[in-house]
C-alpha cells in the first residue's frame, strides 16, 4: 500500500497533468493538505518536498509553492524501457546520490511529470533499475553437475553485474527483498546448482542467501569507491600513494606488527576488491563442501 504522502503527491500531479492546476498556480498549502486528506502536517510537509524534488512545484517568495513550467509537450516516444534505460545510465555514471526524477528527465529532454505516465514514483523505479541490472545475467541452460564449479560461475556472473552497476549492492535489500523477476531468477539459478548435493529446499535457500550476502557485501565498497573517484579525480592507487607519509606517521604512533609485516619486510602482498572476492569465495565453497559432507 502507497505510504499516504504519495498518494498526495500522485493527486496533485493528476491536477497539473489534466490541466486543473496550472504553470504559476498555487498548489495546496500543507494545511490544506492537512484537512483535505486527513493526514498529519508532517505527511503534508513530506508531500511538498516530494513535488519539488520532482520538478513539478517551485516555492516562489510571497506567494507560496506553486505549479512549475509552462510544461513542454508530451513525448510520444517516452517509454517506461528508454526511462529505466536513462537511470540505470545515470547511477552508472554520477552514482544513485544524483538519481532523480528530474535528472533523469533532463537525459531525456522531456517534462519531468511526463515520467509518471510510466513510472509511478522512484521507488518503483529503482525496483526496474534492478530487474534491468540483472537482466543481464547470462544464464546457463543446464548446469554441470559440478556444484562447486556451478556456484562459484553464479557468483562471479553476480559478481561482474554489480562492478557494472556499482550502485546496484546498495540498492538491493536482503531483509526487505524487492519484488524483481530477475531476482528471482537469480534465486532459483543459485539454489539449482546445489540441487545435486541432496541438500533440503530450505537449506539450498539459506545457501543461496549466504551466498548473495558475501557477494553483495564485497561489492557493498564499490558504489562508495566510484563516488571517492568523481570526487578526488583519484584512483585507489594514486589516493593510497598520496596518503604514504601520513600513513607512515600514523603507523609510528600506533605499533601494529602484522601490518608492518605487510606493507614494509613481508612478502609480496597485492590487495584489492578482486582479490578479496576470490579469496572468501573459495573459503565460502570450501565451507560449504564441509557442511554438506557432513549432512549427506
Amino acid at each position: 500500500m502507497d505510504a499516504p504522502y504519495r498518494r498526495i503527491v500522485a493527486d496533485i500531479r493528476d491536477r497539473i497533468e489534466a490541466g486543473v492546476l496550472r504553470p504559476g498556480d498555487r498548489v495546496p498549502s500543507a494545511r490544506v493538505i492537512t484537512r483535505e486528506w486527513g493526514v498529519a502536517i508532517a505527511t503534508a510537509t513530506k508531500a511538498h518536498a516530494a513535488l519539488r524534488d520532482e520538478g513539478l512545484t517551485v516555492a516562489r517568495p510571497g506567494v507560496g509553492t506553486v505549479v512549475a513550467g509552462p510544461v513542454p509537450p508530451r513525448d510520444t516516444d517516452l517509454s517506461r524501457d528508454r526511462i529505466v534505460a536513462a537511470a540505470i545510465a545515470l547511477a552508472d555514471r554520477d552514482g544513485m546520490a544524483e538519481l532523480s526524477m528530474r535528472r533523469i528527465a533532463a537525459e531525456l529532454d522531456v517534462a519531468t511529470m511526463s515520467l509518471y505516465r510510466h513510472v509511478p514514483g522512484r521507488d518503483e523505479l529503482i525496483v526496474a533499475m534492478i530487474d534491468g541490472a540483472l537482466g543481464e545475467l547470462r544464464v546457463p541452460a543446464r548446469h554441470t553437475g559440478d556444484w562447486r564449479a556451478d556456484l562459484a560461475s553464479c557468483a562471479r556472473a553476480v559478481w561482474q553485474i554489480f562492478q557494472r552497476h556499482p550502485w546496484l549492492a546498495l540498492s538491493m535489500s536482503l531483509t526487505r527483498p524487492q519484488p524483481a523477476a530477475n531476482a528471482l531468477r537469480l534465486g532459483e539459478w543459485i539454489m539449482s546448482t546445489v540441487k545435486p548435493t541432496g541438500l533440503a529446499v530450505t537449506d539450498r535457500f539459506m545457501v543461496q542467501v549466504l551466498l548473495f550476502s558475501f557477494v553483495r557485501g564485497v561489492a557493498s565498497a564499490l558504489e562508495p569507491e566510484a563516488q571517492a573517484m568523481r570526487d578526488t579525480g583519484l584512483t585507489d592507487d594514486e589516493w593510497m600513494e598520496q596518503q604514504g607519509a601520513a600513513f607512515e606517521r600514523f603507523a609510528a604512533r600506533h605499533p601494529a606488527p602484522h601490518y608492518e609485516q605487510l606493507f614494509r619486510g613481508g612478502p609480496d602482498f597485492e590487495f584489492d576488491l578482486d582479490i578479496l572476492f576470490e579469496f572468501g569465495l573459495a573459503r565460502f565453497i570450501d565451507g560449504l563442501g564441509v557442511w554438506i559432507s557432513s549432512r549427506t
